[in-house]
């Protein structure tokens, strides 16, 4: 199948697939800047979704995008490495025009990883799978989200990593998100630039509003 035997295929469905968490991230932050405002309107939003099936359904239509993304990520990595052959060893300075984050895209995807990790045994484990498989974890009310935030983010570690997190989706997004977009074939010169801009403004965007909730609980409400 041309969508997993070539590598222009193989692209296209790693770009496809990586919108998926740039669709995440944007609800994801919507959600959360809600916590800032109002506790009982973030407690609103974690009840209305938590186990209902619409929910449950776009949880793993996003599971299955990153899983996908990260299979094919390490897929083409591993076939570029392949045909460099020998000169995979050499050291050599970076090519005048190639962004740093493009040379470091597995690494800073790795960090991605992790941190999506982090995030969902810090909240997913404990909110909507708590409240699908019954759990019941002593001490946690899978509608309180809010009290899980203020919480998490009461400890210094928990607020470093997470901002770790944010620069590593900051580096992997400004470049991936105009590079998927390209990939998907809207690429002519004038629209290739405006994307960059539109990609480092709206990654810029997302990421400083994730940093912000993590601080604002940190200093202002822990």
């Amino acid at each position: 199948m041309w969508l997993t035997d070539s590598s222009i295929g193989r692209k296209l469905v790693m770009s496809i697939t990586g919108l998926f968490l740039v669709l995440f991230l944007t609800f994801h932050l919507s959600m959360n800047l809600a916590a800032v405002f109002s506790a009982d309107g973030y407690n609103m939003v974690c009840k209305f979704l938590g186990a209902n099936w619409y929910a449950i359904a776009g949880t793993l239509v996003l599971a299955a995008g990153f899983v996908i993304h990260i299979i094919y990520a390490f897929v083409l990595t591993l076939q570029n490495l392949k045909a460099r052959g020998s000169n995979r060893y050499q050291v050599t300075a970076r090519p005048k025009g190639v962004e740093w984050a493009s040379q470091n895209m597995l690494v800073l995807g790795i960090i991605v990883i992790l941190g999506l990790v982090l995030h969902g045994a810090q909240f997913w484990y404990k909110m909507q799978l708590n409240e699908i498989a019954g759990l019941a974890l002593p001490g946690v009310d899978p509608h309180d989200g809010y009290a899980l935030i203020k919480e998490t983010f009461s400890h210094g570690l928990f607020v470093v990593l997470y901002l770790v997190w944010f620069a590593a989706l900051w580096f992997h997004l400004t470049h991936g998100f105009w590079s998927a977009i390209q990939t998907i074939g809207w690429n002519n010169l004038v629209w290739l630039k405006r994307w960059k801009t539109i990609s480092n403004i709206f990654t810029t965007i997302i990421c400083l509003g994730f940093a912000f909730v993590a601080l604002w609980f940190y200093f202002v409400v822990a």
